[in-house]
């Protein structure tokens, strides 16, 4: 991320960015981080009435500017490169009017904002200026970050050039299991990496938990969407990497309409994404959004912690197994979403037979190029992939198809029922964070 920031801060044509991601996922500290590149750092948190009153007074952007200046107690060296960041800017939505001003009027300063509840914006009919601003959005640390925290460059180095050697197979699908059991949470990664101790880390899941409950009343449009949204956020946790309804969702008597819109809420504040599947084997994809969703939490560590899974992880079975096999589907749609934000891409999708009475289903879709690659979360041998063998035998279906396992790299030439020959990729689950230069490749 840090690397994404530099190379805006480069560009000649850079917009004020606006940081996107859901609360406690390291926004304030990667912008503090990024800070250290520049002669002067203002920072505004609008939360606080000193930092926000700026904005009531002027919408002229040098006033604004040179009365942060002197309340910070700054001198700006015209020479000298400044960062300016408000945080939490939903706060006060003239700030946000303002962004797009600092662009044509002070192209020389550097702008990020950021917000946990940006989503509370739209309750006051206020949007970022469109065409005006830039979006960069930041996840739970990835694997790869989570085995930088460990200590373990060295392996980072063997994932990234595919070069890890087989003796080290089963101590990476164990890494992976620890990370996918306690999350990517910055603060969770931070605490294991120190203590190493899962026990510990319960007050914290907590702790965010508490904090997501409290946002609530901030962003929802009234008292029933609050009792609704904390409905979700008490019971849907058990429903990570599953197929939902919205009608009666978590056994409650709310109408599907009702539960459709806290969970659009929930999505804008980044703690969830539905991801709708796709019927069509070729590209663009194009979601059938009258079909139900995948839900995919933030976060896979609040996940077992919430849905007390905790203890399948720690009696050492595979990750396939865990939870009928729904943790293994909501790590790799975690990663995955990472790899989108790489590519450019804001939707993930899987992909069912649109044949009546077909129970046919891959996990998710990798939009490559003019095609569509299937990807599923399975073990077991080449024939027991069935849903997998259903998409390929589509006419105009890939030559490519992946399967994430926790077994070894390995590629196999296989034959469809109809004749159609492809090449199944299989991959263990620490290589997911490079999928889409194994797929290119």
């Amino acid at each position: 991320m840090l690397q994404q920031l530099h190379e805006w801060s480069k560009r000649e044509n850079r917009k004020p960015l606006v940081l996107r991601g859901a609360r406690q996922v390291g926004k304030t500290t990667l912008v503090d981080e990024f800070s250290k590149e520049f002669d002067h750092y203002i920072k505004l948190n609008l939360e606080q009435s000193a930092d926000a009153r700026v904005f009531s007074l002027t919408d002229n952007v040098h006033e604004a500017f040179q009365y942060i200046c002197v309340q910070k107690r700054i001198s700006i060296n015209k020479n000298g490169r400044t960062l300016l960041f408000i945080d939490e800017i939903q706060e006060e939505p003239r700030a946000v009017a303002m962004l797009r001003y600092f662009k044509e009027q002070l192209p020389e300063l550097f702008v990020i904002t950021a917000g946990s509840r940006l989503q509370s914006l739209l309750n006051q009919h206020i949007s970022f200026p469109v065409g005006r601003v830039e979006y960069m959005s930041l996840r739970p640390c990835s694997f790869l970050e989570y085995l930088q925290a460990m200590g373990d460059e060295e392996l980072v180095n063997m994932i990234h050039h595919h070069e890890v050697p087989s003796l080290l197979h089963d101590q990476l699908i164990q890494r992976f299991s620890n990370y996918a059991l306690i999350g990517g949470m910055p603060e969770v990664v931070a605490d294991y990496a120190r203590h190493q101790d899962i026990m510990k880390l319960s007050p914290i899941y907590k702790s965010l938990l508490d904090g997501y409950d409290e946002d609530v009343e901030k962003y929802a449009k009234n008292t029933s969407q609050v009792a609704i949204i904390r409905h979700i956020l008490r019971h849907g946790w058990t429903e990570a990497g599953q197929t939902i309804t919205y009608r009666g969702f978590g056994g409650s008597a709310y109408s599907s309409k009702e539960i459709h819109e806290a969970f659009d809420v929930l999505q804008k504040a980044f703690l969830l994404h539905l991801d709708y599947p796709v019927t069509s084997v070729q590209a663009p994809p194009q979601p059938a959004l009258t079909r139900s969703p995948k839900l995919v939490w933030v976060d896979s560590g609040i996940v077992n912690f919430s849905a007390n899974i905790q203890l399948e992880y720690l009696q050492n079975k595979s990750l396939l197994d865990i939870w009928r096999g729904h943790a293994a589907e909501q790590i790799v749609a975690q990663e995955l979403r990472i790899l989108l934000d790489r590519n450019y891409k804001d939707e993930q999708y899987f992909w069912v037979r649109g044949k009546t009475g077909s129970t046919a289903e891959v996990d998710f879709v990798w939009h490559n190029g003019v095609r569509l690659v299937p990807i599923e979360v399975k073990a077991g041998t080449n024939s027991h992939l069935r849903s997998l063998h259903s998409f390929m035998s589509t006419p105009q279906a890939s030559d490519v198809a992946v399967r994430i396992w926790s077994g070894p790299y390995s590629e196999d030439e296989l034959t469809t029922a109809n004749g159609h020959k492809f090449r199944l990729l299989n991959i263990p689950f620490y290589y997911v964070s490079i999928l889409d230069e194994l797929i290119k490749e």
